[in-house]
């Protein structure tokens, strides 16, 4: 392996980059995807995007979660063909145009001409192509463009067309009227879905108006509420609730004579009082006129009355627009839709602009189903027939309409009100409900089904599928499928001229068949001129392709299908293959394209069109509103990946609650979190690795090669273990806490055996152990961070003959089940304990390098206390800085205990009882909580309680004569620790050896040596006394387990001594020098008379030696079992050296050799 670099000198975003180029050499990804052929097939169906604008966090969240599902799915040989979409047809490409040519009517489009529109339109869908592939590879999602799909294709658009014949050949289509939310910016119909992607909270006029019932004895007008005066010229009907009671009241001041409902009559307007005080302007159902019913003092109430004796009742009409109907219409109805929470309990019907107003009018014979006059054109102008207002657009003509009601003396009151109204998501303007012819999919019919193959799927989370989805299906409508517009995939239905006669379309060859013209491109302004002779005779003329294109959900709910254009290709890996795996988008599409593919796989085949689903939630800006461009209240996803890297972007949002369907509220510092917490930590986890594997190379050993891993689970050390056992529940939603434990317990709990302290054995198992973990995290969590761990990745494998090219071709880790809970239970409550000492010291300002005399376990379980002062004794003792570690399992030696009710449980159950109860529970002696602990209940007032009624509190009891500065515990209410923090003299002189540790540690970083670098330590006391020597002296073993060698009296350095770096310092008022210098061998003092007291001899041996690499002379003394033969000096004899004593390969093995 080779060495890595400080983690603050690593740069992620210019590793990420390395690693694309390296995946761009070995073609990874298409690679991978040779690897898996002729494996099983894992169907992923990705949703098509529009090129039309550049991709948002959105996209990268959901394409992140589509990644790391195909990339898991891959390691584990399954065979992913991923190729990418793009939605090409529809209003947002439309809207573009119309923009850019500066197209505000349909009539402008037809002078224009279809095709040159079209062919606009066709050059604009792959504007943003190449930033989306940048954007998209950058993020690291393994996807394919040159194999891509688009819904322009003639292939796509010709199994959209065979989608449709299909349903029509089961009757599943129909041509009808219907109201739906309509864009009169961009000119067309949209969708629910599309409808309530915008609502705003804006002020409309609220306006009363009244309609004089014909032939009533007081002359009584019915009186409407509305926010949309512009519908008032189509009005044909009044509704009522047949269930609810209505009032004739008369108005005092005029005589004019009113009906509502009964209680909504608060709303009529009232007359200013005779205080002065001007009324409020009534604001429909949010008027404050009058609460609770009639104001006497303004009206006289004549009579009441019920709904069901209103029905029938004729009235004036407001306008003369549509006197040609009055013989059925202008006429009061009923129905269940109108309620008495708002408005007046009479709702005026324009049944062209309304859903209700259309259906109900429709089933009283208002209206014909073929005789519906829209009274406003595409534009959302009103008509030749609307002459008052005509050519006006609806929403500015509200005013003047407001006014000639008011010229009509039918204005009741006027006012104003806030409410959230629909806008269009694409062009900004208000929509409005209108009536568009459409050809119709007939989902109600299949409603039972759509809920049954629900049922069939499994969603994350579920909460979306069991609710928001179900009712979604439950109250699922036929669906209008097309577009009065150009650009998309024609209805592929022609019609004779009178009518009879329908022929659809499911293929090109069928349409080249029965026309004889060739085709090559299915769009409008190639299809739109092909006709088709009557199969009744050439009497009856031509059928002609009707001029409405599919909405664009009908194009991506059939991309399943399309993109493979089946049936006509691709029958087997269909049919084989059908439903998908999985999809995934945002939460949004649960009424966009999951119900869509819904509807039409179960419509096909009666089958859900997916088997798996993860349903994300939305990414806003950080003050939780949506991301806005103008706004700039958001960074942008590439300034966030080239400063952080993409794998820190992409981890941020898969491990955070969007992927629950819930709103993440994007901060960029959470990114950095990302970095910081795991990054970070698991880079330094392999540094250390690759550090010590290197040392034993510079040390003279063998080069570090892992041991395999059926021989290290032979190993005695509880916590390599303990990593073992981990490694088996590795799975997705602890991945990154089992990086945390790997660095913050592994690695910091291993260090003296990773460093090689406790024997080159030892060293050699805890480094293979800690190897094969880095190995399997990577691999494990490849599909989420596919840079960085393909970077550990390549400096991993060189320690491994048998290494695949890429990490991603590896196969993802399995598990042998072999797990070791109780190992992992015990490691647990280690880090309880040594959680609750950490909490006693930080209470009493004790840091970590002053050693402590004694900790105390208290826990009724004698397992318990086993784990803890077993094989787990020296990590707690090192890791919390104590001499010794004592088990109590007497819980009453160091603890009182108390009981408290548990008011949650057992206030419903004992309900006036329960003060009582509470009492006497707050009395138990230890007596009786030690019984009630062991039996599992206790009764009082004839109440049996058990353990889940009564919560056992331990409390520390301090021994006498002890104040809280000398011992002090802490619990979690199962284990109680217990810290003698009283010093003594041993403790101190311990503290005094960690204090000049930590220092020797702080130099060596300031000198910017690597663990590698072989050094010597001297120190020279500065007050001339002897104190400091004489600790560091009995300290000498904990200084050796940590340093590696002994601490050298500057007195006893060689006068060759070559300092590298010095620093002073004081501890304890012992004010001392530290000088590192550069290892050097020394010689014995006896060498002279060895080499036959001959002192040139010996000169010449010390300038050899010192010319020489420690690490190899090291290395040559292993081999030579401890001694070498110095040969090669000129002029003087062959003489052999014991290391240990003749020479000495460092200033501390001499100093300590010599003081033993």
């Amino acid at each position: 392996m080779e060495d890595v670099c400080e983690g603050k000198d690593f740069s992620f975003p210019l590793e990420e980059q390395r690693v694309l180029e390296l995946w761009s050499k070995l073609d990874a990804f298409h690679e991978q995807l040779r690897r898996t052929e002729g494996g099983e097939e894992f169907i992923f169906y990705d949703g098509p995007p529009f090129a039309t604008g550049l991709p948002h966090y959105g996209h990268i969240l959901a394409g992140t979660i589509k990644d790391v599902v195909t990339r898991h799915q891959s390691m584990r040989g399954r065979h992913v063909m991923r190729r990418f979409g793009w939605d090409c047809h529809g209003l947002p490409v439309e809207f573009e145009i119309d923009k850019l040519l500066g197209i505000t009517n349909r009539q402008q489009v037809l002078d224009l001409g279809i095709g040159k529109y079209n062919e606009t339109c066709r050059g604009i869908v792959t504007k943003y192509v190449a930033e989306w592939e940048a954007v998209v590879t950058r993020t690291g999602r393994w996807i394919d463009f040159k194999a891509d799909y688009k819904t322009m294709d003639i292939n796509f658009m010709e199994s959209v067309w065979w989608v449709f014949g299909q349903l029509w050949d089961k009757d599943l289509v129909y041509k009808g009227f219907k109201v739906m939310p309509y864009s009169t910016g961009c000119k067309t119909a949209l969708s629910n879905f599309e409808a309530g992607l915008d609502y705003r909270t804006v002020p409309d006029p609220a306006v009363m108006v009244s309609f004089p019932v014909i032939g009533d004895a007081d002359n009584a007008a019915l009186v409407a509420w509305t926010t949309t005066p512009w519908t008032l010229p189509s009005n044909l009907a009044l509704c009522v609730n047949a269930n609810l009671v209505y009032a004739k009241v008369k108005d005092r001041s005029n005589g004019t004579v009113y009906i509502v409902a009964e209680s909504r009559l608060g709303q009529l307007p009232v007359k200013a009082k005779a205080s002065g005080k001007k009324q409020a302007p009534s604001k429909g159902s949010n008027a404050e006129a009058v609460q609770g019913g009639l104001d006497t003092e303004s009206y006289e109430l004549l009579a009441k009355i019920p709904g069901s004796s209103l029905v029938g009742l004729k009235y004036t009409p407001l306008f003369d627009f549509f006197l040609e109907l009055q013989d059925t219409a202008f006429r009061v109805i009923a129905d269940n839709y109108v309620t008495d929470d708002s408005g007046t309990g009479v709702v005026h019907c324009a049944p062209a602009f309304g859903e209700d107003d259309h259906r109900v009018c429709l089933s009283a014979g208002i209206i014909e189903a073929s005789g519906l006059v829209v009274a406003v054109d595409d534009d959302g102008h009103f008509i030749e027939k609307i002459s008052q207002f005509k050519g006006r657009h609806v929403k500015e003509a509200d005013k003047d309409i407001i006014n000639a009601v008011k010229d009509k003396g039918r204005l009741v009151s006027k006012g104003s009100i806030e409410h959230s109204y629909p806008y269009c998501w694409r062009s900004g303007t208000p929509l409005i409900y209108r009536a568009v012819p459409s050809w119709f999919i007939k989902v109600e019919k299949i409603r039972d089904q759509l809920l049954e193959c629900n049922k069939e799927t499994y969603w994350v989370p579920d909460y979306v599928k069991e609710k928001r989805f179900h009712n979604w299906l439950e109250g699922a409508r036929d669906w209008a499928v097309s577009r009065s517009r150009f650009w998309g995939t024609p209805l592929p239905v022609w019609i004779s001229q009178d009518g009879e006669e329908i022929v659809v379309m499911d293929s090109i060859e069928k349409l080249e068949r029965l026309s004889g013209v060739k085709v090559n491109d299915l769009h409008r302004h190639h299809v739109d001129d092909i006709t088709i002779p009557s199969s009744r005779g050439p009497e009856f003329g031509v059928l002609k392709r009707v001029e409405d294109v599919f909405d664009c959900w009908f194009e991506s709910g059939s991309m399943p299908y399309a993109y493979i254009h089946y049936p006509f290709e691709n029958r087997e890996l269909f049919e084989k293959n059908f439903p998908g795996n999985f999809v995934a988008e945002g939460l949004d599409q649960t009424r966009g394209w999951f119900y869509t593919l819904m509807v039409l796989s179960t419509a096909l085949f009666g089958k859900p069109a997916f088997k798996n689903l993860i349903c994300n939630g939305l990414v806003l800006a950080e003050d939780g509103k949506k991301m806005s461009k103008s706004k700039q209240n958001y960074p942008s996803p590439m300034e966030v990946i080239d400063e952080y890297g993409a794998d820190a972007l992409r981890l941020y949002l898969v491990n955070s609650p969007v992927v629950r369907a819930e709103s993440l509220r994007f901060k960029r510092i959470g990114v950095f979190g990302v970095v910081k917490d795991v990054f970070l930590p698991w880079y330094n986890a392999y540094r250390f690795l690759v550090q010590n594997a290197k040392r034993l190379e510079v040390e003279g050993l063998t080069a570090f090669s892992p041991i395999d891993q059926a021989s290290l689970r032979k190993s005695s050390n509880v916590l390599d273990h303990w990593i073992h056992s981990a490694t088996e529940s590795l799975v997705v939603p602890y991945l990154v806490k089992y990086i945390d434990n790997l660095t913050n317990i592994y690695v910091r709990f291993n260090r003296k055996r990773l460093k090689g302290r406790t024997g080159e054995e030892d060293c050699k198992i805890s480094l293979s152990t800690l190897y094969h973990a880095l190995v399997t995290t990577c691999v494990a969590m490849a599909p989420f961070t596919p840079f960085f761990t393909e970077v550990l990745y390549q400096n991993l494998r060189k320690a491994s003959s048998k290494s695949e090219q890429s990490i991603h071709f590896c196969s993802f880790p399995s598990t042998t089940g072999e797990r070791d809970e109780r190992v992992e239970r015990s490691v647990t409550r280690m880090m309880t304990i040594i959680d609750l000492a950490r909490n006693i010291r930080e209470r009493h300002s004790k840091a970590l390098k002053t050693p402590l005399k004694e900790m105390v376990v208290v826990h009724p379980d004698s397992e318990f206390l086993e784990d803890i002062t077993g094989k787990l004794k020296e990590y707690v003792m090192e890791e919390m800085n104590v001499k010794t570690v004592t088990p109590c399992n007497d819980p009453m030696k160091y603890a009182s205990l108390r009981a408290e009710p548990n008011f949650s449980v057992l206030g419903k159950r004992l309900g006036k009882d329960m003060g009582k109860v509470s009492n006497e529970v707050k009395k138990m002696t230890q007596e009786q909580i030690l019984a009630f602990e062991q039996s599992g209940e206790i009764s009082f007032l004839g109440h049996c309680l058990t353990l889940d009624d009564i919560k056992v509190v331990r409390q520390f009891k301090r021994p006498v004569d002890v104040s809280e500065k000398e011992i002090d515990a802490a619990g979690d209410g199962d284990v109680l620790v217990i810290l003698d923090l009283r010093a003594d003299q041993s403790l101190i002189e311990a503290g005094v050896a960690r204090e000049v540790v930590n220092r020797i540690q702080k130099l060596r970083k300031t000198a910017q040596l690597e663990p590698t670098d072989l050094i010597d330590v001297y120190y020279e006391s500065v007050d001339n006394s002897n104190t400091l020597e004489e600790i560091l002296q009995s300290q000498d073993q904990y200084i050796r387990d940590v340093l590696g060698n002994s601490l050298v009296p500057k007195a006893a350095a060689t006068s060759d001594m070559v300092v590298i770096c010095e620093e002073s310092h004081t501890v304890h008022d012992m004010s001392f020098v530290i000088y590192i210098a550069r290892c050097m061998p020394v010689l014995a003092a006896d060498l002279l008379s060895y080499a036959s007291g001959n002192s040139d001899h010996v000169e010449a041996l010390r300038v050899y030696l010192l010319s020489r690499s420690i690490s190899r002379l090291k290395n040559e003394f292993q081999t030579g079992n401890g001694k070498i033969t110095v040969r090669c000096i000129e002029g003087y004899p062959p003489i052999d050296l014991q290391l240990g004593k003749h020479v000495f390969l460092s200033a501390g093995d001499f100093y300590q050799a010599n003081r033993s």
